[in-house]
């Protein structure tokens, strides 16, 4: 079997995200938050924006994808309740901030996205709390479709960093998991579904390529007994229970596609064969592997054939080779 463990550590440089875009996105996520607290200084002075990082950024789950983006979620906090309709509250938001890049900021149902030029967003959900110190006062965020919805984005967090704690593989886990969504895309399910799923499903291994293939199939077994991935905070809710059909039908394909080649990946005597079998669906920034079989194969081959040609002798280190010690006799007793 090609160990392709190497393979892996050297692909999470790939994902990483460089030190000068993490700190442009910095850098910008400050600025917004100045012109925000500006903003209501001026026109909405009954009410203070507080602000916390959430998602993949302060999970430390966060990718560079494919096309070298990445994105940054910075929660905006009203207080008191400003009662106002959800699509108003976002609307402060979003003119709070435009005019900060040349691209105007996009009005997405659960956020106001703020686009970058050097290849990176910046999403400001916003939420409102009656009592920004009352921590068992649920966020209200407002959704531009509906009503305000409780959310607990940092419960999210504070339950996978617990899960995380003294389990380093399982944020590698995460991320070899995302970029396999961004490289098949279509109607691949989201960061934090994948997350979700991984750390309720995790299998060990010191190997990663083993880790993710056993991951891969446990996630698979238990959505196969119920297809359903549920938050494990406020509001508590199925991330699957949209989808058709069609759209789970495409994600347990692909799930199970990969499932298949992960296990010829880790089969496969030949380490270059394996990477190009991981490449199908983590995509080109996972390196290849050297054109060579796995050394400790290839000596259980050659046991195998001296065995086979009757040419086995013990040395008298217990060693099975052909030159020297004391021969094998031949084998009758086939059990029974």
């Amino acid at each position: 079997m090609a160990n392709s463990h190497n393979l892996f550590v050297d692909f999470r440089k790939e994902l990483a995200i460089t030190s000068s875009k993490q700190s442009s996105m910095m850098t910008s996520r400050e600025n917004l938050r100045t012109r925000i607290k500006n903003n209501f200084k001026e026109k909405h002075s009954g009410y203070t924006p507080y602000f916390y990082i959430q998602g993949s950024y302060k999970m430390g789950t966060t990718i560079r994808t494919k096309d070298d983006e990445c994105d940054l979620d910075d929660g905006v906090y009203i207080s008191p309740n400003p009662g106002v309709s959800c699509a108003t509250l976002q609307n402060w938001i979003f003119d709070a901030v435009n005019g900060t890049t040349d691209a105007t900021p996009i009005r997405k149902n659960k956020c106001v996205r703020v686009e970058y030029k050097a290849k990176y967003h910046i999403d400001l959900p916003v939420y409102y709390k009656d009592d920004i110190d009352d921590k068992k006062e649920n966020p209200h965020l407002a959704v531009r479709s509906g009503d305000y919805e409780d959310s607990d984005p940092r419960g999210v967090v504070d339950w996978f960093n617990g899960k995380k704690k003294d389990n380093p593989q399982l944020v590698q886990i995460v991320k070899y998991l995302k970029a396999w969504c961004d490289k098949v895309r279509g109607k691949m399910p989201p960061g934090l579904s994948m997350t979700i799923l991984a750390t309720n499903n995790q299998k060990k291994n010191n190997r990663d390529d083993i880790a993710v293939r056993d991951t891969l199939k446990a996630i698979k077994s238990t959505l196969d007994k119920n297809f359903k991935c549920i938050v494990p905070a406020q509001p508590f809710d199925d991330m699957f229970n949209s989808y058709d059909e069609d759209k789970k039908n495409n994600f347990l394909n692909n799930l199970q596609n990969f499932i298949d080649d992960a296990d010829k990946a880790i089969d496969e005597p030949n380490q270059l064969k394996a990477s190009k079998l991981w490449r199908k669906h983590l995509g080109d920034r996972f390196p290849l592997g050297e054109d060579k079989d796995d050394e400790s194969l290839k000596g259980l081959s050659t046991i195998a054939s001296t065995i086979l040609s009757g040419a086995a002798k013990t040395s008298r280190a217990g060693e099975i080779q052909a030159s020297n010690g004391i021969e094998h006799s031949a084998h009758t007793n086939f059990g029974g």
